[in-house]
């Protein structure tokens, strides 16, 4: 199914004659019917970016696609399908339960695995983010550093086999300082947030001390 649908896709790109950035006209919305239906893999989207764009060109393409269509398919399943797919996400869900505990406890950290890693499809993570619910703010920029980590590694992946004899030295190592600065920055919100959290729970004990009646 896959193979014909990539097919289709192909046939698509040719007979539309776009080329350079105007492929964006294309591809941005065949990214969000992946984020609704995912019929077919998002690595098709990127592919077609970084063969026409080139490599950098291609992934920021690619990730201005995937924002958008992150953004375009949340507002969907919350404001407007959400009523109408639940029941099909539902029977879908089962497997994924451990994922949804984890997204309502980190929210947005959550969301960046999930787009990083994709061991979840996209209209899946959308669908949860949404019932969650994950605010929209902290899912925007989740799902732009998510989607940004996950065009960025398939990028180090595919590079090689497009363009071979391709340099990727800078481009892995700035991954893995990448990666390295977002797990710094997740370790300081959490022990920020458990900081917070026993201040507070200080205060309320402190406060019913001194209310005791005498």
């Amino acid at each position: 199914m896959f193979d014909r649908i990539n097919g289709l896709i192909d046939a698509l790109v040719l007979a539309s004659g776009l080329d350079g950035p105007a492929i964006l006209l294309l591809t941005i919305p065949l990214a969000v019917v992946q984020g609704l239906f995912g019929i077919f893999p998002f690595a098709t989207i990127i592919l077609i970016n970084i063969s026409i764009l080139g490599i950098a060109g291609g992934l920021l393409a690619s990730w201005l696609a995937g924002t958008v269509a992150a953004l375009s398919v949340y507002l969907l399943f919350r404001y407007f399908f959400y009523g109408k797919v639940q029941s099909y996400f539902q029977t879908r869900m089962g497997r994924y339960e451990r994922y949804q505990t984890s997204l309502d406890q980190y929210g947005g950290w959550m969301v960046i695995l999930l787009r990083t890693i994709p061991v979840m499809p996209n209209n899946l993570i959308s669908f949860m983010s949404a019932v969650a619910p994950v605010r929209i703010v902290p899912y925007f920029w989740s799902s732009l550093v998510g989607n940004l980590s996950h065009i960025w590694m398939f990028g180090i992946l595919s590079a090689s086999i497009i363009f071979p004899g391709t340099d990727l030295r800078i481009l892995i190592v700035s991954y893995v300082v990448f990666l390295i600065a977002l797990g710094l920055m997740f370790g300081a919100t959490r022990v920020t947030k458990a900081y917070r959290n026993r201040k507070k729970l200080h205060s309320v004990d402190k406060n019913s001390s001194t209310n005791l009646p005498l």
